[in-house]
């Protein structure tokens, strides 16, 4: 038989995590994007990446932070994730990833980690590669300056606590919340249109690697909704995307959000395949 293990990378072997990572450029990009700017080091990338060897090769791995994401995981690899995470104890505040790989990795958790505060068992992953060809982008969406951070704050509290059923702001007073914001600000991949000091429509493109982004935090403020702003916001932010970060521009969105769904197809996204999340 051939032999298989498990371990903690070490910061040496990112040629070979990249590589790993690249073959699937849009279901990583999330893990992928950490990666390039913090490496392997645990410090630096916030937390640990699992690897899973067959006969001497790395052939899977599972980001184990805030987030636990098995990337390019075979269903033996996923039992030996879920084993090491059992172990080790639950530190994540979700679970989140390629929905085969992500509903496996969660059957074999459960018994140990449950009950989950909830579980979207299918969220399509959509992507494009042009320009909305039906929907003009709003000219009113621009990049959110770094002065700016008070204006946005409330509208990515509103949206974080009605997508996820938790305010940000528990536990830590939202400083790390905060911080990521402002991360996503300083490097411009924060977009809104703001109207006298509102926020009515935003977006961010939370991960970003050379071959693809992921937008997130897709919100319209509930006094503008039913008005086509999430179409045309996005036609802006999916314009920005092309043009200045990657030529693959994907999201992912519940199932049961019906309207998000027939919005983002209109502005030229295709479903290409699922997420899975389990919210603890």
């Amino acid at each position: 038989m051939t032999q298989t293990t498990t371990r903690v990378l070490e910061p040496s072997e990112l040629p070979e995590a990249l590589e790993l990572l690249e073959s699937e450029p849009v279901e990583n990009a999330f893990v992928t994007s950490r990666v390039l700017v913090a490496g392997l080091d645990p410090w630096r990338l916030g937390g640990e990446m699992w690897g899973w060897y067959q006969g001497g090769r790395l052939r899977s791995l599972c980001y184990s932070g805030a987030n636990l994401v098995p990337v390019c995981a075979t269903p033996e690899a996923v039992r030996a994730f879920a084993d090491r995470a059992r172990r080790a104890g639950r530190r994540c505040s979700s679970i989140v990833g390629p929905a085969g790989p992500t509903a496996q990795l969660w059957r074999l958790l459960e018994p140990s980690w449950g009950p989950a505060r909830e579980v979207r068992e299918n969220q399509p992953l959509m992507l494009t590669e042009e320009l909305p060809a039906e929907v003009a982008p709003d000219p009113y969406v621009r990049r959110i300056r770094k002065n700016e951070m008070d204006t946005l704050m409330p509208a990515c509290v509103a949206m974080f606590t009605e997508e996820v059923g938790v305010s940000p702001l528990a536990g830590d007073g939202g400083l790390l919340y905060q911080a990521r914001v402002a991360e996503l600000v300083g490097s411009g991949r924060a977009f809104a249109r703001v109207e006298d000091g509102r926020v009515i429509f935003k977006a961010e493109i939370g991960a970003a690697t050379p071959r693809a982004c992921q937008i997130q935090g897709v919100w319209v403020d509930p006094a503008y909704r039913g008005r086509g702003l999430s179409e045309t916001g996005m036609a802006a932010v999916v314009r920005y995307a092309l043009a200045d970060v990657a030529p693959v521009v994907s999201l992912y969105v519940n199932d049961f959000n019906v309207p998000a769904r027939a919005s983002y197809r209109r502005v030229g996204f295709r479903e290409v395949g699922a997420f899975m999340s389990v919210l603890f």
